[in-house]
């Protein structure tokens, strides 16, 4: 049955509570169909609630859900057959091909697989799955899980599209190469919602439901929310001296409510009550410019929710000064590491200074994570050498581990163990005892309120928290170190400022920081970024000299973003080519 006056989804005052937590509260609001809607929300706003409420998994504790003209309640079984989701954990089976899943999930939507070819080669042109359909899913990069799960999703052709936080862990793209699909989808009529944690993500969505600790806070069109912060958004011209310190400094003054570093300069936005005078006064004492900027959604996100936590660390505040080290505290020559043919890393070189944060990009697939396990110690190299601290890690791998902390790409803690357990197993494997360790735990549940958690395992907790826990385990023994993969993958912009308040205190602390991350606007925190495409790295520059090297009349000040894309696309011309 087709959804009326246009209305995909409906809801009337649903509110839904699991024991004496209340997910959401007296949601009421409509989503049209032929329309991108975007759910954003920080990590426990009761966005995945939301979703999985709309797919018929749950059911509302009061009000009334109506999805394409179904009642989710009384009808729910036929909402089953008008609605394709796409969880954040998309169940596809790893030993199975591409065409296998989507064969296995034509019949679980009851159709009839024999009858089926023409769906399947559609879905396999429009997600671009063709040339891979008889690839192992466990086999696929992240990018081409995802279009695999779109297209499972999409079996049956349903009038409402449910995709939860479908671009986290994919790299720009592979994520237009989502977006494209879905701007065609929502030409065909059909309602799509797009939950995010990435608000550059919900700033191209045609309208967004805004949700804070299960309430609607707002809802509406993007521009709309955004131009409220009409002069309130500036740009501090490149700093003389330490970037990193003047963000601290701006981010402390009570005018400004949030912050982030471009390149060479700062971004900034002022509360509603906040003074340009302030702004002015800092930008005399950096030597600097302030610059009036257009707001963009992210910066009304964070006002919205009252702002970021400031710009200093308390974990900071814990560690002492790392001693100056002479020579490169991380390098790499001639890194290489083959799996049977396949060749995933390629004579990859660089060193990374004392202090300095270093940023690994590239596409699903680059050889990025590879890389990292490497310098890790955790894959030994086919060819080539590592050395962290000065410690060659083919021959005192035991002594370079120990000078470095790891949060890897996957959350690699135990799940059968709880968060207290979690962190006394590692501070036990870094080699910490008696009255050291435990205030080490004492002082990690405290600064990363933990304390609520620590009966709780991981695969329970919200998964901001279960990133802080994931960084406070990495950190427990104070390496010199540090390497993240992928660390803020998937958490909201608020726990992304926590997060980078705490790496940049590291850095004045004399860290050493070597990140990866999908989200180009971490890359402007980096002093360098070498970005790696099939295992080579191809470009190693300050995130503005990237920028530059693709700027032209035609895109005269490319984001970072924009910056990747062009390169990956000039990499891969260059390689058919030749």
């Amino acid at each position: 049955m087709k959804a009326q006056d246009g209305v995909a989804v409906r809801s009337d005052g649903i509110s839904k509570s699991f024991g004496a937590i209340k997910a959401l509260n007296n949601l009421t609001t409509e989503i049209k169909r032929g329309r991108l809607t975007g759910v954003v929300g920080p990590d426990g706003a009761g966005k995945t609630t939301l979703m999985r409420m709309m797919a018929g998994l749950l059911t509302p504790t009061s009000g009334r859900l109506m999805v394409a003209g179904l009642d989710i309640i009384h009808q729910a079984e036929d909402v089953h057959t008008v609605v394709g989701y796409m969880p954040q954990r998309f169940g596809l089976y790893e030993d199975l091909s591409v065409i296998e899943n989507m064969r296995l999930y034509a019949g679980l939507r009851g159709l009839v697989v024999d009858k089926q070819q023409t769906l399947f080669n559609r879905l396999l042109d429009f997600t671009r799955l063709s040339p891979f359909k008889e690839r192992l899913a466990g086999r696929l990069s992240g990018g081409m899980k995802q279009k695999l799960g779109l297209a499972c999703a999409l079996m049956g052709q349903p009038e409402v599209l449910l995709l939860d936080e479908p671009g986290v862990g994919v790299d720009p793209v592979s994520r237009q190469d989502l977006w494209r699909m879905v701007g065609e989808l929502t030409t065909d009529g059909m309602a799509v919602v797009w939950s995010t944690a990435y608000l550059d993500e919900a700033e191209r969505c045609e309208d967004v439901l805004l949700l804070q600790a299960g309430e609607l806070i707002y809802s509406g069109i993007p521009a709309q929310l955004t131009q409220r912060l009409h002069q309130r958004s500036f740009r501090l011209t490149a700093p003389s001296g330490d970037r990193r310190g003047w963000l601290k400094q701006a981010l402390d003054l009570p005018d400004v409510c949030d912050g982030v570093i471009q390149g060479e300069g700062l971004r900034i936005v002022l509360r509603a009550s906040g003074q340009r005078a302030a702004l002015e006064k800092l930008a005399q004492q950096a030597g600097s410019e302030v610059q009036d900027v257009p707001p963009r959604f992210e910066d009304a996100f964070v006002d919205l929710l009252g702002g970021g936590s400031g710009g200093t660390s308390v974990l900071a505040e814990h560690f002492a000064q790392v001693p100056a080290f002479p020579g490169f505290t991380v390098s790499c020559n001639g890194l290489t590491r083959r799996f049977g043919s396949f060749v995933a890393t390629d004579r990859v070189d660089f060193q990374i200074q004392q202090g300095e944060i270093f940023g690994l990009l590239g596409p699903n697939g680059a050889g990025k994570s590879t890389t990292f396990r490497m310098l890790c110690g955790l894959l030994k190299p086919t060819e080539g050498e590592t050395c962290v601290m000065g410690f060659d890690l083919a021959r005192a791998t035991g002594e370079a581990k120990r000078q470095l902390g790891y949060m890897a790409q996957k959350f690699s803690l135990y799940g059968l163990l709880s968060v207290q357990q979690n962190l006394e197993f590692s501070s036990g494997v870094y080699g910490l005892t008696g009255n050291l360790r435990r205030e080490r735990i004492e002082e990690m549940i405290s600064i990363f309120e933990l304390e609520s958690y620590l009966s709780m395992t991981p695969d329970s907790l919200p998964f901001g928290v279960k990133q802080r826990l994931a960084l406070a385990c990495a950190l427990m023994h104070r390496p010199p170190v540090l390497f993240l993969d992928e660390p803020t993958s998937g958490v909201d912009p608020l726990t992304r400022r926590e997060f980078w308040t705490h790496i940049n205190g590291l850095v004045h602390k004399g860290v050493t920081i070597l990140v990866t991350t999908h989200f180009m606007e971490e890359a402007e925190y980096c002093d360098r970024v070498a970005l790696m495409v099939q295992g080579k790295v191809i470009a190693l520059d300050k995130p503005d000299g990237l920028k530059r090297s693709v700027a032209d009349e035609t895109l005269p000040d490319p984001t970072m973003e924009q910056a990747f894309i062009r390169l990956i696309e000039r990499a891969n011309a260059q390689s058919r080519a030749t």
